[in-house]
């Protein structure tokens, strides 16, 4: 769900933005900017999420099982 939020900018800036990414675009840009500074924690659940997901640990177990052998056979 997307929140509507007003913000102040210097007309430069807008006017930059308005330019370089569009009209349409300035919302998600900046949501790509700032997502990573306030959804740190999000990584760290959703690491949490996987990693409880034991099929998929499975098979992330075997695939590098399998690397490991490919990579000791090359070593030889």
């Amino acid at each position: 769900m997307h929140k509507r939020i007003t913000i102040t900018l210097d007309e430069a800036v807008y006017e930059g933005l308005h330019r370089r990414i569009g009209k349409r675009r300035i919302s998600r840009f900046i949501e790509e900017l700032v997502r990573p500074y306030v959804l740190d924690a999000s990584l760290d659940e959703g690491y949490r999420a996987m990693a409880e997901d034991k099929e998929r640990e499975a098979e992330a177990l075997e695939w590098c099982n399998a690397l490991a052998k490919d990579e000791a056979d090359e070593a030889r």
